[in-house]
């Protein structure tokens, strides 16, 4: 081992993660996480060496409580329950901003992103692939009709761009 592995660089590492591996809670984690208190290393001028990826969590992390419609605010209550049209619906308004047809929250013009307004059509797509045979006569017409609509859009955007560069 070289002489200058071998010295303390004054760097030490101390594990605060409040949980284990198998997702339990540590006797000696602080409360919240935090420490009481933190001293900071000595600088030597030496560069501590490159931190290895943290390991992937053992069990997914509790959903946060739900939260009731009062608490949500009148706004809310007044859609009423989602549902797979307003999925639809979201989705299909994103690729509308990303095309550049609808304005932003204070009437400015949104620049085309023409990369991502392709990935929400595709993304569309696999909802639509993904839901074939499980949606209703109504819901399956609503999202054909949505995605014929967003392509068109998408290559009409295509061809603006493709002649303004000329």
């Amino acid at each position: 081992m070289p002489k200058d592995e071998q010295e303390s660089s004054g760097f030490k590492v101390v594990d605060r993660r409040p949980f284990t591996e198998e997702g339990k809670r540590r006797e000696d984690a602080a409360v919240e996480g935090r420490p009481e208190s933190v001293t900071p290393a000595p600088q030597t001028g030496v560069r501590p060496p490159a931190a290895a990826p943290p390991p992937k969590p053992a069990a997914p992390a509790p959903a946060a409580p739900a939260m009731d419609e009062e608490e949500l605010g009148e706004d809310f209550a007044a859609e009423g329950p989602v549902g797979f049209d307003t999925l639809v619906s979201y989705l299909s308004t994103t690729a509308m901003f990303q095309l550049g047809f609808l304005p932003g929250p204070g009437g400015e013009r949104i620049p085309t992103d023409l990369v991502n307004a392709r990935r929400t059509i595709d993304l569309m797509e696999v909802l639509q692939e993904k839901t074939e045979g499980n949606l209703t006569d109504d819901e399956s017409r609503m999202l054909d009709e949505v995605l014929y609509e967003l392509r068109m859009s998408f290559v009409e955007v295509q061809k603006r761009q493709t002649q303004a560069k000329k």
